[in-house]
């Protein structure tokens, strides 16, 4: 049942960039999707840039979370959401029927605000999806693995211990083994939920850091409450506010020149 005369049509978002097919990952068209009635995004349109890092801002409960979860299609077991409109990846429709969500996921991975390493050593962690996948010589494996390992900056410090518990690094170190997990599967965009918020500063200074390496290679889609973070990491930025798209551009123009009074305010904080 359509819930579309629920909501209410988002204003027309300031600056959206125009980016071609050929130059984006993600392309959202006209999406809107309802918890058990309640609207929590609102015919969101946009894409989403290829090799960028695009960060989603907004207050607590703006739909941040809830859209990065829709692009990894983690609400599909929920009774109670209904969607309506489409997200698109590398043109095809992600909840067509036929799309194996499995291999989605491996396409578009997710990092979750708090470290999840598995109960097992960091060797293991990194070659989980690997062997789900099969096909894979131990040496391919293993090299798989030191590259991720690399990738996520991680290598140098638990390369004499891989087969230590990865539940005896730091939080930050836990972090880092998360994102090399989901690199090991090869994905060609990963998704970052607050990956640093738990994070001491040291730590979320690599986390930055890492981000920043990675897109050259990858598509970031990165969620955070830290405005200083999306001003150092992101190429985009798009302000979420009551489930609406209000303003989408480069980050330094919309975080020194932003079209619309409701973006200032809550970037210099005189929204909460």
């Amino acid at each position: 049942m359509s819930f579309a005369h629920d909501l209410r049509p988002s204003p027309a978002p300031a600056a959206v960039i125009d980016f071609s097919p050929e130059a984006s990952s993600l392309a959202i068209r006209e999406l809107s999707l309802a918890y058990g009635g309640k609207p929590a995004l609102r015919n969101l349109t946009l894409r989403i840039p290829r090799h960028r890092v695009t960060a989603f801002i907004g207050p607590s409960g703006c739909g941040k979370s809830t859209l990065l979860r829709v692009l990894n299609r983690l609400h599909d077991l929920n009774d109670e959401v209904v969607r309506e409109g489409e997200v698109l990846l590398e043109g095809q429709d992600i909840h067509a029927p036929g799309v194996a969500v499995s291999e989605l996921r491996r396409r578009v991975g997710m990092v979750f605000q708090a470290p999840n390493p598995f109960p097992m050593s960091i060797h293991d962690n990194v070659a989980f999806g690997l062997r789900l996948q099969g096909g894979l010589s131990k040496r391919k494996r293993d090299d798989i693995i030191e590259w991720a390992l690399r990738s996520a900056a991680l290598w140098d410090e638990v390369k004499d211990r891989l087969r230590a518990s990865a539940w005896s690094l730091s939080g930050g170190q836990q972090q880092r083994l998360v994102i090399a997990r989901t690199l090991a599967v090869s994905p060609e965009v990963l998704l970052l939920d607050e990956p640093a918020s738990a994070l001491d500063p040291i730590s979320t200074l690599k986390i930055e850091e890492l981000i920043c390496n990675l897109k050259s290679h990858l598509t970031l889609v990165l969620v955070t409450h830290n405005m200083q973070q999306a001003a150092r990491v992101s190429d985009y930025t798009a302000f979420l506010q009551d489930g609406e798209l209000v303003e989408y551009g480069p980050t330094d123009t919309l975080f020194t020149n932003p079209r619309l009074r409701r973006t200032e305010n809550y970037i210099t904080g005189r929204m909460a």
